[in-house]
């Protein structure tokens, strides 16, 4: 008996949303029913956003520092950041730095903001990333001290991106396939809230829903070794 071969099965969007309405005992007919199945998807990527860390979604960046200027803007789609350094020199002869992550009632109570020297502290601003009247609410970064020179300091960050959004019916979503059958029992469960008929199926759909994310979430994680060593204190 011989295997197919392939390791390719997705799920593009118009697929997702029948296997989720066919989880509700109804039907994808109408295109109303496909603008109210993704808008329900958008907001469902949104809420695993908030559920916590989605290490697919992590990503490197890096700014170039210019001296006397304290605010960076970040990429539009950050959530947060997870770690970030200070980085002098380049290739073999870099050196990171750790700068340490403060509050904006810290940051505010710095006397002198830019004042120069090498970069110790960043507030991390998490603003929107809407596109405003003035233009675009960017999120940003505040280093204290200032860089003291320009292309000398760079900011080297681990980010958390958002999900990109659900898209057209060809499509297929921005996860990894091990958090598909997660993906469609989210789906199905906010669909069932808003479908009359599928209301007795909501206990059901929501208890499916969270033992697929929980599986999902605990599989999507980060498996290195972890080391703890007490600390001798001295008195």
């Amino acid at each position: 008996m011989t295997t197919s071969g392939t390791t390719t099965f997705n799920l593009d969007l118009n697929n997702l949303i029948e296997e989720a309405f066919e989880r509700c005992g109804a039907e994808l007919r109408t295109g109303y029913d496909m603008r109210t199945a993704r808008r329900s998807l958008n907001l469902l990527t949104i809420e695993w956003a908030n559920k916590g860390i989605n290490l697919w979604t992590i990503e490197e960046g890096s700014i170039a520092m210019v001296q006397g200027t304290e605010t960076y803007n970040l990429p539009v789609d950050t959530i947060d950041l997870l770690d970030h350094v200070i980085r002098t020199g380049t290739g073999s002869n870099q050196t990171d730095i750790n700068i340490t992550r403060i509050s904006v009632d810290t940051y505010s109570t710095i006397p002198n903001k830019l004042a120069q020297g090498r970069p110790i502290q960043v507030w991390i601003n998490r603003q929107s990333g809407a596109t405003e009247p003035t233009g675009v609410n960017f999120p940003t970064i505040n280093v204290w001290p200032t860089p003291d020179q320009s292309n000398y300091y760079t900011f080297v960050y681990w980010r958390l991106r958002r999900l990109q959004d659900a898209g057209n019916g060809i499509t297929t979503p921005d996860i990894p396939f091990r958090m598909l059958p997660a993906l469609v029992a989210g789906l199905a469960y906010y669909l069932s809230i808003k479908i009359p008929d599928a209301l007795p199926r909501v206990e059901m759909l929501k208890a499916m829903y969270d033992e697929s994310w929980q599986l999902a979430a605990d599989e999507d994680r980060e498996k290195a070794s972890l080391r703890l060593a007490p600390r001798q204190m001295f008195y």
